[in-house]
């Protein structure tokens, strides 16, 4: 919490008291934005831009990838709304999606995205999604945007605790969530009437001391190693 920020007259004679509350005023604002991108070795995690509309319907239409999402279809209109919707968001916004691109670093072209969804009762946790496009799957991309998004949710945004929700169906996310560490927290049985019938979620969930561990785990066996 800040200072009490009265009387005026105190306010304006204790420049450094004022300074000080204003510097760290300005840190957290900067805290909440998103910066310019996030990098990992072969990825780049970036907002929206609006040439990115038909890299995201080429591979959102896809029937294997609308399979365990939210629409049946996904067409340039839906790619257009869902670009103005992200203009000005930010990731920690109570209640919003944040939604990002992915990446080729080398190629330059869009692969992919993911989003981030603080929780409006818990704004301390956040949800994560992603979606890959068929063709760049099998070779770790989305382990390496994911592992991006963890850094950056415990380290510059300190949430206390990540968690994602899945179509038990959906294996390639099950193993997604298992390769990263994530723990299975529930097995919520025909819980959701989706696309017309009941089905069935797994919840995993991982808190920042257990990524921390994994982080200094990671770096005792390179040392090791090297």
């Amino acid at each position: 919490m800040f200072p009490p920020m009265h009387p005026p007259v105190r306010q304006i004679r204790d420049c450094g008291g004022l300074t000080l509350v204003l510097f760290c005023f300005q840190a957290l604002i900067m805290s909440q934005c998103f910066p310019h991108q996030l990098r990992s070795a072969r990825l780049l995690l970036r907002r929206l831009h609006p040439d990115d509309a038909e890299a995201l319907c080429a591979y959102r239409s896809l029937p294997e990838v609308a399979r365990y999402q939210y629409w049946d279809c996904f067409c340039p209109d839906d790619a257009a709304r869902l670009i103005e919707e992200q203009v000005g968001a930010e990731p920690n916004i109570p209640g919003k999606w944040f939604q990002l691109a992915i990446v080729k670093a080398d190629a330059g072209c869009v692969i992919g995205d993911c989003g981030l969804h603080c929780h409006k009762e818990h704004p301390h946790q956040m949800e994560i999604g992603i979606t890959l496009a068929p063709r760049h799957q099998g070779r770790r991309y989305a382990d390496e945007a994911i592992e991006c998004l963890l850094d950056y949710i415990f380290g510059n945004l300190d949430k206390h605790r990540v968690f994602a929700s899945m179509d038990v169906l959906n294996l390639p996310a099950v193993a997604l969530c298992r390769r990263m560490g994530f723990r299975q927290e529930a097995h919520l049985v025909e819980n959701i009437w989706f696309k017309g019938k009941w089905g069935s979620e797994y919840m995993y969930a991982m808190l920042k001391r257990e990524w921390e561990a994994r982080i200094m785990h990671r770096k005792s066996t390179n040392q090791l190693i090297v």
